[in-house]
C-alpha cells in the first residue's frame, strides 16, 4: 500500500509537471529569452554609426552608474512610482468601498469608474496635454475666469512632475478599484453583520474585517501597480517628453532616449537594470512588513 501511495504521488507530480510545462515554454521564450537576450547586448559596443560591434564586458554598466543622468530617472521613477501608486491606492479603496455598498445606481457607477482604465493610455495623455496647455488648455481657462491666471502646467520640473502623477492617477485608479471590489465581494457578509450585533463602529468593521481579509489582494494589486510604474514610459512620451529639462525622465524613457540615438549597448543596459530596479522592489514588497504571511 505505501508504494503504490508512492507511485500515486509520483504519476501525480509527473501530471502537475506536465501541465505547466507550456507555461513554463512560454516564459522562457517571451521573457527569459528577452532578458538573457538584452543583458548580451549590455555587454557589447553597440552603436549604428559604428560598424564593428566590440565586446566590452561590463564597461557600459559602469558608464550608466557613473552617470548622473542615469540616477536623476531613478529618482524620478521611484518617485512618480511610490507617489501615484499610493494615491490609486487610497483612491481605488475608497472607491471600491463605495461601489461594495448597496446603493441605487450601483451598476451604472461601476461602469463609469471603468471608464478611464478602458481609454488607451496615448489617447488618455493626449487628452490631458491639451487640458493642460498653456494657451488654450481647459485648467489655464478655469483659472483666468476665476482670476487666479493661467499657470505653467507643462513648463517647470515640479508641475510636470506632478502633471504627470495626476493623468497616471486617473488612468490607473479604476484598475485597483477593479481589484480590491473583487476582494471585498469575496469577504463573506455575515461577520459584517455578527460585528453590527456586537456593536462595532463602521471603523472597527474596517480595521478588523475589512483590511485583515483584503490584505492578499491589496498586496497583490500593489505588486502589479508598482511593476507597472516602474515601466513608465507611455505617458512621459505623450505628455511631456521627458522634460521639461529632463524633470519627468524615467528610466525606461532614459532607455528609449539610448535606443532612438542609436546605441544599442547602453540601452540594453538601462533596460536590464530597470529589470533589476523592478525585482528589487518586488521583492521588498514579498519579504518586508509581513507581506509574505499575506500571500499565504
Amino acid at each position: 500500500m505505501m508504494g503504490m501511495g508512492k507511485r500515486t504521488k509520483y504519476h501525480e507530480a509527473k501530471l502537475g509537471y506536465a501541465m505547466i510545462l507550456p507555461l513554463l515554454a512560454v516564459v522562457f521564450l517571451f521573457i527569459i529569452l528577452p532578458v538573457l537576450g538584452t543583458f548580451w547586448i549590455s555587454l557589447h559596443r553597440d552603436v549604428t554609426f559604428i560598424p564593428k560591434v566590440s565586446f566590452v564586458g561590463f564597461k557600459n554598466y559602469l558608464r550608466i552608474l557613473s552617470n548622473p543622468d542615469f540616477w536623476y530617472s531613478v529618482f524620478v521613477t521611484v518617485a512618480f512610482s511610490l507617489t501615484s501608486v499610493t494615491f490609486e491606492t487610497v483612491l481605488g479603496l475608497a472607491f471600491a468601498l463605495i461601489l461594495n455598498e448597496e446603493i441605487r445606481g450601483r451598476g451604472m457607477l461601476r461602469a463609469v469608474v471603468l471608464i478611464p482604465w478602458a481609454v488607451p493610455t496615448i489617447i488618455s495623455a493626449r487628452t490631458w496635454q491639451l487640458m493642460y496647455n498653456y494657451s488654450y488648455g481647459l485648467f489655464n481657462w478655469l483659472f483666468s475666469h476665476l482670476g487666479l491666471g493661467a499657470i505653467n502646467w507643462l513648463g517647470t520640473p515640479t508641475s510636470a512632475f506632478f502633471a504627470v502623477v495626476v493623468a497616471d492617477v486617473w488612468k490607473t485608479t479604476p484598475f485597483m478599484t477593479l481589484l480590491l471590489l473583487a476582494g471585498l465581494q469575496a469577504i463573506p457578509k455575515d461577520l459584517y453583520e455578527a460585528a453590527l450585533i456586537d456593536g462595532a463602529s463602521m471603523f472597527e468593521r474596517f480595521k478588523s474585517i475589512t483590511l485583515p481579509l483584503l490584505k492578499p489582494v491589496l498586496i497583490v494589486a500593489l505588486i502589479l501597480r508598482t511593476i507597472d510604474a516602474l515601466r513608465v514610459f507611455d505617458i512621459i512620451y505623450v505628455l511631456t517628453g521627458g522634460g521639461p529639462g529632463g524633470a519627468t525622465t524615467s528610466v525606461s524613457f532614459l532607455a528609449f532616449n539610448y535606443y532612438n540615438l542609436g546605441d544599442y549597448g547602453l540601452g540594453s543596459t538601462v533596460s536590464i537594470l530597470t529589470f533589476v530596479l523592478v525585482l528589487s522592489f518586488t521583492i521588498v514588497y514579498l519579504h518586508v512588513g509581513k507581506f509574505r504571511e499575506g500571500l499565504k
